[in-house]
């Protein structure tokens, strides 16, 4: 589906919360990952090994700040879900997770060329801190996916709220998010793909 905010007959286009939210986390971790294998390889200006440790704990702390970020406003939105309209338009996984990527693929690219430059000087350490960045968004569905399946609905968001890049589901330009059966879409609780797909 094309990015338009407003679907067939009045409806709204919608992109699942959790999809949005795990769009980032298999590039940011296979990046993180490649971009930590290259850099152990240099000793840097303190050596492998406090590299390796440096980046152990930045990747624990990217992964908790990450998954812990804005929890409240996310739960406030969830809890405030109206029920999706039998005209909305439900976004396709696979396309949400494109306008993500897309809009993001400059900044990955930054991303994974800092984390290399950086293990000159700290081994290793700046594509760990990348993955853990992306272990955190995975963490962050996983969760937004436990509480759709206790509140056996899923959640969505109007398209043309999210920013030009694909992303901030949780932004100031969000006012309210939507609910659908647990069963709609073709993305699971949380936003993992699943086979079948179903309707509002």
């Amino acid at each position: 589906m094309a990015r338009a905010g407003r679907g067939a007959r009045g409806g709204q286009g919608l992109a699942r919360v959790a999809v949005v939210v795990r769009a980032g986390a298999a590039p940011l971790w296979w990046s993180g990952v490649f971009a930590a294998g290259v850099g152990v390889l240099p000793s840097g200006i303190t050596g492998r090994r406090i590299g390796v440790m440096a980046g152990a704990a930045l990747f624990i702390i990217g992964a908790a700040v990450v998954a812990l970020t804005r929890r409240k406003r996310y739960t406030a939105l969830v809890h405030g879900a109206a029920r999706a309209g039998k005209h909305d338009v439900l976004q396709d996984r696979a396309v949400t997770v494109r306008n993500w990527r897309r809009g993001h693929r400059w900044w990955l690219l930054l991303a994974f060329a800092a984390a290399l430059g950086s293990s000159f000087a700290l081994p290793a350490a700046g594509g760990m801190l990348l993955a853990g960045t992306g272990t955190g968004l995975r963490l962050k569905a996983a969760w937004l996916g436990r509480r759709e399946r206790a509140g056996e609905h899923l959640v969505w968001l109007r398209v043309d709220w999210l920013d030009k890049r694909g992303g901030r589901p949780a932004g100031k330009a969000v006012k309210a998010y939507r609910g659908t059966g647990i069963a709609a879409g073709d993305a699971a609780p949380g936003g993992a793909r699943r086979r079948t797909a179903a309707l509002v």
